[in-house]
């Protein structure tokens, strides 16, 4: 069966937000749909693309509609990033993702959650935008992500080089030099980044869970949410070969800040019966993942 894929352009500022659908033609549009969300430098192609490749298509082709966001500025959204593009995270909690949500619930009248997948920086949003709305405490049936942290607190030479020189100074240069982070033409990524994006993910990273436009607690919203046992039915992945930007230690530091009581954890490594130790983006990318970790995905989404 051959799967259908269609761009919806949702209208958001001045511009438009690009939301891919992947489904195949008879797919049952009565059962939740899956959301996927892209991490920092990055757009909705680390999960979809056009030959049938990625995580999105694979779970299209088991019977689920999948859709697959490029925030503001990335991937098809347009405008794209450049010198004086002013929106940063804040807007993809408090704004995009609310926007999104509602558009897809609009294409599933009859359904009342979506399920959220993340890779990356993408699961600090989602996990974000879950413990500030409580619509999301209600309409969002699980939450998957791959290599996410919300503070890298792992001690190494990689991680100095990568983190303290090329993130928080190299990358910070660069984009109040040229206005943005350049990031696909500067080989940091497949996607550019905001000065201010940049800015609030590098404070995350490093110093408290608060938001800057506003100041909202999203750590202290995260422990409410917990205590009335909110979060929704999660799973976290990590790859051993992840030694910095989503290293297992600091994936599994942010289990334990939000306080999750269904979740699982999973480590992608060889030694746990896996065909690789997969790294930050090969555990989506790879190869080889479609007969491996893909197959425990698919199972798990058809038994929630």
């Amino acid at each position: 069966m051959d799967l259908e894929q269609t761009s919806f352009y949702i209208p958001y500022l001045e511009g438009q937000l690009h939301l891919r659908q992947v489904k195949l033609a008879n797919a049952d549009m009565h059962k939740p749909p899956i959301l996927m969300l892209h991490g920092a430098m990055s757009n909705g192609k680390v999960f979809y693309s056009e030959s049938g490749r990625g995580l999105a298509c694979f779970l299209a082709e088991a019977g689920f509609v999948v859709y697959v966001l490029d925030t503001q500025g990335r991937g098809l959204s347009t405008p794209k990033i450049q010198r004086g593009f002013k929106e940063g995270q804040g807007e993809v909690i408090r704004e995009q993702l609310p926007l999104v949500h509602h558009y897809i619930m609009g294409l599933h009248s009859q359904v009342s959650s979506i399920h959220w997948c993340a890779h990356s920086w993408g699961g600090v949003l989602m996990a974000s935008a879950i413990s500030r709305f409580p619509l999301f405490q209600e309409s969002v049936a699980s939450l998957l992500t791959f290599g996410t942290k919300r503070t890298i607190k792992v001690s190494s030479v990689k991680k100095y080089m990568m983190v303290n020189i090329g993130w928080n100074k190299l990358a910070k240069m660069i984009a109040w030099g040229h206005g943005y982070l350049a990031a696909d033409r500067w080989g940091m990524g497949m996607d550019n980044e905001s000065r201010r994006s940049l800015s609030q993910c590098v404070d995350w990273v490093r110093g408290d869970w608060i938001d800057h436009d506003d100041g909202f607690d999203y750590a202290r919203a995260a422990q409410v949410v917990a205590n009335k046992d909110k979060w929704p039915k999660s799973w976290f992945i990590a790859g051993l070969g992840d030694e910095v930007l989503g290293n297992p230690a600091d994936v599994q530091r942010m289990i334990q800040e939000c306080q999750f009581s269904d979740v699982e954890y999973t480590l992608l490594a060889k030694s746990q019966g896996h065909k690789h130790d997969y790294g930050h983006a090969d555990m989506l990318i790879h190869k080889d993942a479609v007969d491996d970790h893909f197959i425990q995905i698919r199972d798990w989404y058809q038994n929630i």
